[in-house]
Protein backbone atom coordinates (compact mmCIF):
# COMPACT_ATOMS: atom_id res chain seq x y z
CA UNK A 1 0.00 0.00 0.00
CA UNK A 2 1.71 3.14 -1.15
CA UNK A 3 0.26 5.48 1.47
CA UNK A 4 1.99 8.64 0.37
CA UNK A 5 2.58 11.73 2.44
CA UNK A 6 1.03 15.14 1.90
CA UNK A 7 3.83 17.41 3.01
CA UNK A 8 7.18 17.31 4.73
CA UNK A 9 7.80 17.96 8.41
CA UNK A 10 9.93 21.11 8.52
CA UNK A 11 10.61 20.80 12.24
CA UNK A 12 12.22 17.38 12.00
CA UNK A 13 15.14 17.47 9.55
CA UNK A 14 16.48 14.21 10.98
CA UNK A 15 13.40 12.42 9.66
CA UNK A 16 13.74 13.47 6.04
CA UNK A 17 14.29 10.25 4.04
CA UNK A 18 16.11 10.24 0.71
CA UNK A 19 12.86 10.03 -1.22
CA UNK A 20 11.09 12.82 0.66
CA UNK A 21 9.79 15.66 -1.47
CA UNK A 22 8.06 18.84 -0.41
CA UNK A 23 4.89 20.08 -2.02
CA UNK A 24 5.79 22.68 -4.60
CA UNK A 25 3.69 25.59 -5.79
CA UNK A 26 3.07 24.34 -9.30
CA UNK A 27 -0.13 23.99 -11.28
CA UNK A 28 -1.59 20.54 -10.58
CA UNK A 29 -0.98 17.94 -13.24
CA UNK A 30 -4.20 16.16 -14.17
CA UNK A 31 -3.72 12.45 -14.84
CA UNK A 32 -6.29 11.67 -17.54
CA UNK A 33 -5.57 8.08 -18.60
CA UNK A 34 -7.63 8.42 -21.77
CA UNK A 35 -5.11 11.02 -22.99
CA UNK A 36 -1.80 10.06 -21.38
CA UNK A 37 -1.94 6.42 -22.42
CA UNK A 38 -1.33 7.50 -26.04
CA UNK A 39 1.40 10.10 -25.47
CA UNK A 40 4.86 9.22 -26.76
CA UNK A 41 6.49 11.90 -24.62
CA UNK A 42 5.30 11.40 -21.08
CA UNK A 43 5.36 14.39 -18.69
CA UNK A 44 8.63 14.76 -16.84
CA UNK A 45 6.87 14.44 -13.47
CA UNK A 46 6.37 10.75 -14.25
CA UNK A 47 9.99 10.06 -15.19
CA UNK A 48 11.88 8.29 -12.41
CA UNK A 49 15.63 8.62 -11.69
CA UNK A 50 17.88 6.21 -13.55
CA UNK A 51 18.72 4.23 -10.40
CA UNK A 52 15.01 3.64 -9.70
CA UNK A 53 13.69 3.06 -13.20
CA UNK A 54 11.78 -0.12 -13.88
CA UNK A 55 13.33 -3.30 -15.16
CA UNK A 56 10.55 -5.02 -17.04
CA UNK A 57 12.33 -8.35 -17.49
CA UNK A 58 13.21 -9.70 -14.03
CA UNK A 59 13.40 -13.27 -12.69
CA UNK A 60 10.31 -14.73 -11.08
CA UNK A 61 10.21 -14.96 -7.29
CA UNK A 62 9.67 -18.47 -5.99
CA UNK A 63 6.93 -18.07 -3.38
CA UNK A 64 5.04 -20.92 -1.71
CA UNK A 65 1.46 -21.74 -2.65
CA UNK A 66 -0.34 -22.19 0.65
CA UNK A 67 -3.25 -24.61 0.21
CA UNK A 68 -5.91 -23.46 2.68
CA UNK A 69 -8.37 -26.24 1.85
CA UNK A 70 -7.38 -28.59 4.66
CA UNK A 71 -6.90 -25.75 7.14
CA UNK A 72 -10.37 -24.31 6.44
CA UNK A 73 -11.95 -27.75 6.80
CA UNK A 74 -10.39 -28.17 10.25
CA UNK A 75 -7.58 -30.62 9.43
CA UNK A 76 -4.93 -30.04 12.17
CA UNK A 77 -2.11 -31.62 10.15
CA UNK A 78 -2.90 -29.42 7.12
CA UNK A 79 -3.05 -26.39 9.43
CA UNK A 80 0.41 -27.13 10.85
CA UNK A 81 1.90 -27.54 7.38
CA UNK A 82 0.30 -24.32 6.15
CA UNK A 83 1.55 -22.41 9.21
CA UNK A 84 5.07 -23.78 8.67
CA UNK A 85 5.15 -22.61 5.05
CA UNK A 86 3.72 -19.21 6.00
CA UNK A 87 6.35 -18.80 8.72
CA UNK A 88 9.22 -19.63 6.38
CA UNK A 89 7.99 -17.14 3.77
CA UNK A 90 7.49 -14.37 6.34
CA UNK A 91 11.00 -14.79 7.71
CA UNK A 92 12.47 -14.49 4.20
CA UNK A 93 10.44 -11.76 2.52
CA UNK A 94 6.84 -11.72 3.80
CA UNK A 95 5.18 -12.81 0.51
CA UNK A 96 3.18 -15.97 -0.20
CA UNK A 97 0.22 -17.12 -2.30
CA UNK A 98 -2.97 -18.73 -0.98
CA UNK A 99 -5.11 -21.14 -3.00
CA UNK A 100 -8.28 -23.11 -2.16
CA UNK A 101 -9.15 -20.06 -0.09
CA UNK A 102 -12.92 -20.47 -0.26
CA UNK A 103 -13.65 -17.10 -1.89
CA UNK A 104 -16.40 -17.30 -4.52
CA UNK A 105 -14.79 -16.94 -7.96
CA UNK A 106 -17.92 -15.12 -9.20
CA UNK A 107 -17.47 -12.49 -6.49
CA UNK A 108 -13.86 -11.98 -7.61
CA UNK A 109 -14.94 -11.68 -11.24
CA UNK A 110 -17.65 -9.17 -10.36
CA UNK A 111 -15.16 -7.11 -8.36
CA UNK A 112 -12.90 -6.90 -11.42
CA UNK A 113 -15.86 -6.14 -13.72
CA UNK A 114 -17.11 -3.24 -11.62
CA UNK A 115 -13.58 -1.91 -11.40
CA UNK A 116 -13.61 -1.70 -15.21
CA UNK A 117 -16.91 0.18 -15.08
CA UNK A 118 -15.55 2.79 -12.69
CA UNK A 119 -12.21 3.53 -14.34
CA UNK A 120 -13.79 3.64 -17.80
CA UNK A 121 -15.91 6.59 -16.68
CA UNK A 122 -14.98 10.10 -17.89
CA UNK A 123 -12.54 11.83 -15.53
CA UNK A 124 -15.17 14.36 -14.45
CA UNK A 125 -17.43 11.57 -13.17
CA UNK A 126 -14.65 9.75 -11.32
CA UNK A 127 -13.78 13.02 -9.61
CA UNK A 128 -17.13 12.94 -7.82
CA UNK A 129 -15.32 10.64 -5.40
CA UNK A 130 -12.19 12.83 -5.38
CA UNK A 131 -9.84 12.21 -2.48
CA UNK A 132 -9.17 15.33 -0.44
CA UNK A 133 -5.77 16.38 0.88
CA UNK A 134 -4.92 14.52 4.07
CA UNK A 135 -7.44 11.74 3.43
CA UNK A 136 -6.70 8.16 2.36
CA UNK A 137 -10.09 7.32 0.85
CA UNK A 138 -11.65 8.35 -2.46
CA UNK A 139 -10.53 8.61 -6.07
CA UNK A 140 -6.93 9.65 -6.65
CA UNK A 141 -4.55 9.99 -9.53
CA UNK A 142 -1.14 11.53 -9.86
CA UNK A 143 -2.39 15.08 -10.25
CA UNK A 144 -2.81 15.36 -6.46
CA UNK A 145 0.13 17.74 -6.09
CA UNK A 146 1.65 15.91 -3.11
CA UNK A 147 4.90 15.50 -5.01
CA UNK A 148 6.50 17.37 -7.87
CA UNK A 149 8.33 14.37 -9.34
CA UNK A 150 8.43 10.56 -9.34
CA UNK A 151 4.68 10.38 -9.81
CA UNK A 152 3.09 6.93 -10.10
CA UNK A 153 1.42 6.02 -13.40
CA UNK A 154 -1.96 4.97 -11.99
CA UNK A 155 -5.41 5.81 -10.71
CA UNK A 156 -6.92 4.42 -7.52
CA UNK A 157 -10.24 4.26 -5.71
CA UNK A 158 -9.96 3.60 -1.98
CA UNK A 159 -12.58 3.20 0.72
CA UNK A 160 -12.84 2.24 4.36
CA UNK A 161 -14.21 -1.10 5.55
CA UNK A 162 -15.23 -1.99 9.08
CA UNK A 163 -15.90 -5.47 10.44
CA UNK A 164 -17.97 -3.90 13.22
CA UNK A 165 -21.57 -5.16 13.09
CA UNK A 166 -22.88 -1.60 13.30
CA UNK A 167 -21.02 -0.71 10.08
CA UNK A 168 -22.30 -3.55 7.88
CA UNK A 169 -23.13 -1.17 4.99
CA UNK A 170 -20.19 1.20 5.34
CA UNK A 171 -18.69 0.48 1.89
CA UNK A 172 -22.01 0.58 0.04
CA UNK A 173 -23.15 3.76 1.79
CA UNK A 174 -19.85 5.53 1.09
CA UNK A 175 -19.85 4.71 -2.62
CA UNK A 176 -23.51 5.67 -3.04
CA UNK A 177 -22.88 8.93 -1.20
CA UNK A 178 -19.91 9.79 -3.42
CA UNK A 179 -21.12 8.50 -6.78
CA UNK A 180 -24.91 8.43 -6.54
CA UNK A 181 -27.68 5.90 -5.98
CA UNK A 182 -26.95 4.25 -9.31
CA UNK A 183 -23.80 2.84 -7.65
CA UNK A 184 -25.75 0.80 -5.10
CA UNK A 185 -24.99 -2.55 -6.78
CA UNK A 186 -21.38 -1.41 -7.27
CA UNK A 187 -21.21 -0.73 -3.54
CA UNK A 188 -22.82 -4.04 -2.62
CA UNK A 189 -20.24 -6.00 -4.64
CA UNK A 190 -17.36 -4.34 -2.80
CA UNK A 191 -19.12 -4.60 0.57
CA UNK A 192 -19.36 -8.37 -0.01
CA UNK A 193 -15.78 -8.53 -1.31
CA UNK A 194 -14.41 -6.69 1.75
CA UNK A 195 -16.29 -9.01 4.11
CA UNK A 196 -14.82 -12.01 2.30
CA UNK A 197 -11.32 -10.50 2.53
CA UNK A 198 -11.76 -9.72 6.22
CA UNK A 199 -12.74 -13.31 6.94
CA UNK A 200 -9.84 -14.63 4.88
CA UNK A 201 -7.49 -12.27 6.74
CA UNK A 202 -8.60 -13.63 10.11
CA UNK A 203 -7.89 -17.17 8.93
CA UNK A 204 -4.41 -16.14 7.79
CA UNK A 205 -3.90 -14.49 11.17
CA UNK A 206 -4.57 -17.87 12.79
CA UNK A 207 -1.76 -19.37 10.69
CA UNK A 208 0.56 -16.49 11.56
CA UNK A 209 -0.17 -16.96 15.26
CA UNK A 210 0.54 -20.68 15.02
CA UNK A 211 3.77 -20.08 13.12
CA UNK A 212 5.00 -17.61 15.76
CA UNK A 213 4.09 -19.89 18.64
CA UNK A 214 1.48 -17.62 20.23
CA UNK A 215 -1.56 -19.75 19.32
CA UNK A 216 -4.12 -19.46 16.55
CA UNK A 217 -6.49 -17.20 18.53
CA UNK A 218 -4.12 -14.36 19.49
CA UNK A 219 -3.89 -12.36 16.26
CA UNK A 220 -7.36 -13.39 15.09
CA UNK A 221 -8.86 -11.80 18.21
CA UNK A 222 -6.66 -8.72 17.78
CA UNK A 223 -8.03 -8.10 14.28
CA UNK A 224 -11.67 -9.03 14.85
CA UNK A 225 -13.65 -5.83 14.36
CA UNK A 226 -10.87 -4.56 12.08
CA UNK A 227 -11.06 -1.16 10.39
CA UNK A 228 -9.42 -1.83 7.04
CA UNK A 229 -8.88 -0.24 3.63
CA UNK A 230 -9.90 -1.50 0.19
CA UNK A 231 -8.19 -0.13 -2.90
CA UNK A 232 -8.86 -0.58 -6.61
CA UNK A 233 -5.69 -0.02 -8.67
CA UNK A 234 -5.77 0.92 -12.34
CA UNK A 235 -2.52 1.10 -14.33
CA UNK A 236 -3.14 2.32 -17.90
CA UNK A 237 -0.67 1.62 -20.69
CA UNK A 238 2.34 3.91 -20.96
CA UNK A 239 4.23 4.41 -24.21
CA UNK A 240 7.51 4.66 -22.30
CA UNK A 241 7.07 2.04 -19.54
CA UNK A 242 10.82 1.85 -18.90
CA UNK A 243 10.82 5.47 -17.68
CA UNK A 244 8.09 5.34 -15.06
CA UNK A 245 6.51 3.13 -12.39
CA UNK A 246 2.91 2.25 -11.65
CA UNK A 247 3.70 2.30 -7.95
CA UNK A 248 7.11 3.25 -6.60
CA UNK A 249 9.15 1.03 -4.25
CA UNK A 250 7.46 0.89 -0.85
CA UNK A 251 6.59 -1.30 2.09
CA UNK A 252 2.96 -1.45 3.17
CA UNK A 253 2.50 0.35 6.50
CA UNK A 254 -0.65 -1.71 7.15
CA UNK A 255 -0.80 -5.16 8.78
CA UNK A 256 -1.60 -7.60 5.98
CA UNK A 257 -2.25 -7.13 2.25
CA UNK A 258 -4.38 -9.51 0.23
CA UNK A 259 -3.98 -8.75 -3.47
CA UNK A 260 -5.79 -10.19 -6.45
CA UNK A 261 -4.13 -9.44 -9.79
CA UNK A 262 -5.72 -9.61 -13.20
CA UNK A 263 -3.87 -11.63 -15.81
CA UNK A 264 -1.48 -8.78 -16.67
CA UNK A 265 1.79 -9.05 -14.73
CA UNK A 266 3.43 -6.10 -13.04
CA UNK A 267 4.03 -6.84 -9.35
CA UNK A 268 7.72 -6.93 -8.41
CA UNK A 269 9.32 -7.71 -5.04
CA UNK A 270 12.86 -6.86 -3.92
CA UNK A 271 14.59 -9.81 -2.26
CA UNK A 272 18.32 -9.80 -1.45
CA UNK A 273 18.70 -6.50 -3.32
CA UNK A 274 17.30 -7.95 -6.54
CA UNK A 275 13.89 -7.36 -8.10
CA UNK A 276 11.69 -10.37 -8.86
CA UNK A 277 8.24 -10.69 -10.39
CA UNK A 278 5.20 -12.47 -8.97
CA UNK A 279 3.16 -13.87 -11.84
CA UNK A 280 -0.63 -13.45 -11.70
CA UNK A 281 -2.85 -16.44 -11.01
CA UNK A 282 -6.63 -15.95 -11.00
CA UNK A 283 -7.09 -18.78 -8.49
CA UNK A 284 -4.62 -17.35 -5.99
CA UNK A 285 -4.30 -14.31 -3.76
CA UNK A 286 -0.93 -12.69 -3.16
CA UNK A 287 -0.47 -12.06 0.57
CA UNK A 288 2.22 -9.96 2.18
CA UNK A 289 3.12 -8.69 5.63
CA UNK A 290 3.00 -4.96 6.35
CA UNK A 291 4.88 -2.77 8.81
CA UNK A 292 2.18 -2.94 11.48
CA UNK A 293 2.38 -6.73 11.66
CA UNK A 294 6.17 -6.54 11.51
CA UNK A 295 5.92 -4.52 14.72
CA UNK A 296 3.39 -6.99 16.19
CA UNK A 297 5.86 -9.82 15.52
CA UNK A 298 8.68 -7.76 17.12
CA UNK A 299 10.52 -7.77 13.82
CA UNK A 300 10.54 -11.54 13.33
CA UNK A 301 8.45 -11.28 10.17
CA UNK A 302 9.45 -8.93 7.39
CA UNK A 303 7.67 -6.15 5.56
CA UNK A 304 9.19 -6.34 2.08
CA UNK A 305 9.90 -3.67 -0.52
CA UNK A 306 7.74 -4.02 -3.64
CA UNK A 307 6.56 -1.99 -6.63
CA UNK A 308 4.36 -2.17 -9.73
CA UNK A 309 5.58 -1.73 -13.30
CA UNK A 310 3.47 -0.81 -16.32
CA UNK A 311 3.55 -1.79 -19.98
CA UNK A 312 2.88 -0.11 -23.30
CA UNK A 313 -0.07 -2.19 -24.50
CA UNK A 314 -2.38 -3.44 -21.78
CA UNK A 315 -4.12 -1.92 -18.78
CA UNK A 316 -3.32 -3.69 -15.52
CA UNK A 317 -5.79 -3.82 -12.63
CA UNK A 318 -5.60 -5.21 -9.12
CA UNK A 319 -7.76 -5.48 -6.00
CA UNK A 320 -5.95 -4.76 -2.74
CA UNK A 321 -7.39 -5.31 0.75
CA UNK A 322 -5.28 -3.83 3.55
CA UNK A 323 -6.03 -5.32 6.95
CA UNK A 324 -5.72 -2.75 9.74
CA UNK A 325 -6.55 -3.05 13.45
CA UNK A 326 -9.36 -1.11 15.06
CA UNK A 327 -8.26 2.41 15.94
CA UNK A 328 -8.18 1.79 19.71
CA UNK A 329 -6.02 -1.35 19.49
CA UNK A 330 -2.48 -0.87 20.81
CA UNK A 331 0.12 -2.44 18.54
CA UNK A 332 2.41 -4.27 20.94
CA UNK A 333 4.00 -7.71 20.45
CA UNK A 334 2.82 -10.60 22.64
CA UNK A 335 5.10 -11.36 25.57
CA UNK A 336 6.14 -14.68 24.00
CA UNK A 337 8.01 -12.73 21.30
CA UNK A 338 9.97 -10.50 23.70
CA UNK A 339 12.87 -11.76 25.80
CA UNK A 340 16.54 -11.03 26.53
CA UNK A 341 17.56 -12.31 23.12
CA UNK A 342 14.73 -10.47 21.36
CA UNK A 343 14.17 -7.13 23.12
CA UNK A 344 11.45 -4.74 22.03
CA UNK A 345 12.26 -3.15 18.66
CA UNK A 346 9.42 -0.63 18.37
CA UNK A 347 7.37 1.43 20.83
CA UNK A 348 3.65 0.90 21.36
CA UNK A 349 1.42 2.71 18.88
CA UNK A 350 -2.03 2.66 17.32
CA UNK A 351 -2.73 2.29 13.62
CA UNK A 352 -4.11 5.86 13.27
CA UNK A 353 -0.77 7.18 14.56
CA UNK A 354 1.20 5.30 11.89
CA UNK A 355 -1.35 6.26 9.23
CA UNK A 356 -0.99 9.94 10.15
CA UNK A 357 2.78 9.63 9.89
CA UNK A 358 2.69 8.08 6.41
CA UNK A 359 -0.02 10.47 5.22
CA UNK A 360 1.53 13.71 6.41
CA UNK A 361 5.22 13.25 7.13
CA UNK A 362 6.84 10.32 5.35
CA UNK A 363 6.67 8.46 2.06
CA UNK A 364 6.53 4.78 2.98
CA UNK A 365 9.75 2.84 2.32
CA UNK A 366 11.93 0.19 3.96
CA UNK A 367 12.72 2.46 6.92
CA UNK A 368 9.18 3.57 7.77
CA UNK A 369 9.06 1.88 11.19
CA UNK A 370 12.48 3.20 12.17
CA UNK A 371 11.55 6.74 11.13
CA UNK A 372 8.15 6.40 12.81
CA UNK A 373 9.79 5.40 16.11
CA UNK A 374 12.02 8.49 15.89
CA UNK A 375 8.96 10.63 15.13
CA UNK A 376 7.12 9.29 18.20
CA UNK A 377 10.14 10.07 20.36
CA UNK A 378 10.33 13.57 18.86
CA UNK A 379 6.65 14.15 19.61
CA UNK A 380 7.00 12.93 23.19
CA UNK A 381 9.83 15.41 23.73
Amino acid sequence: MAVECITSTHSMPMLQPPNQESKEQEPPLVFDASVLRHQLNIPTQFVWPDEEKAKLDVPELVVPFIDLGGFLSGDPIAAMEASRLVGEACQKHGFFLVVNHGIDKHLISHAHLYMDHFFDLPLSQKQRAQRKAGEHCGYASSFTGRFSSKLPWKETLSFQYSADKDSSNLVKDYLCHKMGKEFEQFGKVYQDYCEAMSNLSLGIMELLGMSLGVGKAYFREFFEGNSSIMRLNYYPPCQKPDLTLGTGPHCDPTSLTILHQDQVGGLQVCVDNEWHSISPDFNAFVVNIGDTFMALSNGRYKSCLHRAVVNSKTTRKSLAFFLCPRSDKVVSPPCELVDNLSPRLYPDFTWPMLLEFTQKHYRADMKTLEAFANWLQWKSN
